[in-house]
């Protein structure tokens, strides 16, 4: 199961989701009162808090984590790691009743999307980190994911990988190619296209179709948005809204279009050639989920170094040629290039790991939605997909 297939954006943790889309001010968390007492000079371990399948392990013993495990035996720091954030807003609800009471969560690294790292931000929830103590990120992070709105000049977040949300398709089934978000609606697609249902996951791309700059959008752009979906719901063009199980929809043929993640794409065209995935004319969203210090943590500096470790492109290579979604260190590409075996060179050649220039002026981080505007918003979308 590809790892993203385990994200569902308006989940388990509603009651959560709502006091951070509310912006409670008693939530809050003032800058002085994040920093927590750091032992990381004395006390060598770390708690790394991450998605299910994210990270390489070794073939012959899965409990091993190769790019993990050089950076213990390097720095002499030993790492917790677990697997337990399937779900944005679940974590949320998990370790907000800590950071909202000025407690420890108990963790010091965390994965977490952006526009959920968003809220955390909004809230001072997480740490700023001192880029002085991490040289290979001030090197080597992908400008294009320097300066995210949420968090401006990425003081607080560093990504641990990245994507494009774009469009899958069957080639061979369909009997042409598709180019632009505008073709989804062509007569012959009718009830053979699906959409996520995730109102973070999907409404960038349907604004980008519409000639949206999702950099800017506004209220008005969101309305238009969800009125002609909504008409194309309705008429039954639109089959079904999914999570992750457009994959296997797209791999029987009972749907030839979708909405899709570039890194599952990369995993379904290993068992079926016909599968392609296209950034639109129009454009299409590059997002990220990005490692964050929470307040308080107890091994800040340690945390940092980590975080540093897998911006060497070396480690990075290492990581994208398990993971396969776009690697935030583009010179990672040349270490992968050079790598004798003919299957790990080849990635870096592939697009939807390292994007290449024509398909990067085709691609913008969406502003996130804004606390004032999440309920409102929200409902509005979980109308549609529940039509």
């Amino acid at each position: 199961m590809p790892r993203r297939s385990l994200l569902r954006a308006l989940g388990a943790g509603a009651a959560g989701a709502a006091l951070a889309g509310c912006g409670v001010p008693a939530a809050f968390v003032e800058p002085g009162e994040r920093a927590g007492r750091d032992s990381s000079a004395t006390d060598h371990t770390l708690h790394f808090a991450n998605w299910p399948l994210y990270i390489d392990t070794d073939d012959d013993d899965e409990s091993k984590r190769p790019t993990l495990d050089a950076f213990s035996r390097r720095t002499g720091i030993s790492v917790t790691y677990t697997e337990e954030i399937n779900d944005n807003d679940e974590f949320f609800g998990k370790i907000s009743p800590a950071l909202m009471n000025r407690q420890q969560t108990g963790r010091d690294l965390i994965v977490i999307s952006d526009w959920m790292a968003a809220r955390f931000v909004r809230l001072g929830w997480v740490q700023e980190m001192d880029r002085a103590k991490q040289p290979n990120v001030a090197k080597y992070l992908d400008p294009q994911l320097r300066t995210p709105a949420f968090d401006e000049g990425r003081l607080h977040s560093v990504p641990w990988q990245s994507g494009i949300t774009g469009i899958a398709y069957n080639r061979k089934k369909l009997g042409r190619e598709i180019r632009s978000t505008g073709e989804l609606w062509a007569d012959d697609l009718r009830g053979r296209v699906t959409l996520l249902s995730g109102l973070d996951e999907s409404f960038a791309l349907l604004m980008q179709g519409d000639g949206v700059d999702i950099t800017r959008w506004t209220a008005d752009d969101f309305h238009t948005m969800c009125e002609k979906v909504e008409k194309r719901v309705r008429s039954k063009h639109i089959r079904r809204f999914t999570g992750n199980d457009y994959i296997k929809d797209l791999a029987t043929g009972d749907v030839l279009a979708c909405q899709a993640y570039s890194g599952d794409v990369i995993q379904l065209q290993a068992d079926n050639p016909d599968i392609e995935f296209v950034v639109p004319e129009e454009g299409a969203e590059l997002w990220a989920e990005s490692l964050m210090i929470p307040n308080l943590a107890r091994h800040k500096r340690n945390a940092e170094r980590l975080i540093d470790h897998y911006y060497d492109p070396e480690v990075a290579a290492e990581l994208a040629a398990w993971v396969n979604y776009v690697c935030p260190v583009p010179a990672a590409r040349d270490v992968l290039a050079s790598s004798k075996d003919e299957e790990t060179a080849a990635l870096a050649e592939d697009p939807l790991i390292f994007p290449d220039d024509a398909m990067r002026e085709r691609l913008a981080i969406a502003r996130d939605i804004t606390s004032e505007e999440r309920m409102d918003f929200a409902k509005k979308w979980n109308g549609i997909v529940g039509l």
